[in-house]
């Protein structure tokens, strides 16, 4: 069976050497870059299943590599996970916008880093339930559950992974409000206190993507988020 290949972009040689250990033994393919540019090179040579990026690296950020790696259609379906050492949200807001799948803020537990490591392959594989129905359509708004593909006035919507599984939930259970907890749990495939923002910095995106219709993905103050009833 062919491993799982994830590329770390880190600079620091202990952690790089830590994350390492850590992902061969949890049974994946590893590729380490020390610089931004040389992640970013691997990573267009090699595409991997996941990259881990450091946000700060010499040269060449780590925000300017996922900018590059979401908008360059050799990579823009690759996962990423940041990690970094800066408490401030705005950080990670802005990480999130630019297309990345996750955040882990130094320290970590690399236990916990390899759980959501597995947790954004699934669904990047498109794993997910057996929906009761597989397409669903208002007006100009279609959504194909198998084909994972959804169309928004007859142009294909440009979702990322997290974002289609994110609007095949909302969908799924439509008129039902689904709280952040929820979202997190079922979407990100973990619990985890403090990172409801997570949540909603992704509808955010999600709703901008599909256009006039961000409207039908009503926000229910203090709980979560409700597709609205065709």
């Amino acid at each position: 069976m062919t491993k799982e290949r994830i590329l770390v972009v880190e600079d620091d040689e202990d952690i790089l050497q830590l994350l390492t250990f850590t992902f061969e033994s949890a049974g994946f393919e590893v590729r380490t870059a020390t610089t931004g540019r040389e992640g970013l090179d691997i990573a267009l040579r090699q595409k991997p299943a996941l990259v881990l990026l450091d946000l700060m690296l010499p040269g060449m950020s780590g925000l300017d590599v996922c900018r590059e790696l979401k908008r360059l259609p050799e990579t823009e379906d690759v996962p990423v996970i940041m990690l970094t050492a800066r408490g401030e949200e705005v950080d990670r807001i802005v990480g999130l916008e630019l297309g990345a799948d996750d955040y882990v803020v130094k320290p970590f537990s690399p236990r916990e880093l390899v759980l959501r490591i597995r947790a954004v392959l699934k669904r990047a594989q498109g794993v997910a339930e057996n929906p009761q129905r597989s397409q669903w359509r208002v007006d100009g708004l279609a959504l194909d559950l198998e084909a994972h593909r959804v169309e928004v006035d007859g142009e294909e919507a440009a979702l990322t992974a997290t974002e289609f599984r994110l609007l095949s939930e909302l969908v799924r259970n439509r008129g039902r409000v689904r709280t952040r907890d929820q979202l997190l749990n079922t979407v990100w495939g973990y619990e985890f206190e403090g990172y409801a923002r997570t949540v909603d910095t992704h509808v955010r995106r999600l709703r901008q993507k599909i256009g006039g219709y961000a409207a039908m993905i009503e926000t229910i103050r203090g709980v979560g988020y409700r597709f609205k009833e065709q």
